[in-house]
């Protein structure tokens, strides 16, 4: 997926938008990751899907929203690779 997340990125990047917009992935301490990804001036940004957790165990689980130009999900450790999968599905599903 993160293969897929940089094509994105490049996709995006038109001399203007990577100046302002972009992606932020960090860690949690809980521990986990952390994913928000700028949805302006897409083809999504009006995108309106809100919050959603699915949680199978203590250390394995994925929440996310999209609301007010952003893609925002957070995740166990070990779920990275499925948070942006999440986010391509959203893409991929609402593609014009």
């Amino acid at each position: 997926m993160i293969e897929w997340l940089q094509k994105w990125y490049v996709e995006r990047c038109n001399g203007a938008w990577e100046h302002e917009y972009g992606i932020k992935i960090e860690t949690l301490d809980n521990p986990g990751w952390t994913v928000t990804i700028d949805l302006s001036y897409t083809h999504v940004e009006d995108l309106e899907i809100p919050y959603s957790l699915n949680e199978v165990a203590e250390d394995q689980w994925i929440g996310y929203s999209v609301e007010k130009k952003k893609f925002v999900g957070a995740s166990g450790p070990a779920q990275l690779n499925e948070l942006i999968g999440i986010f391509k599905e959203i893409w991929e599903t609402h593609r014009k």
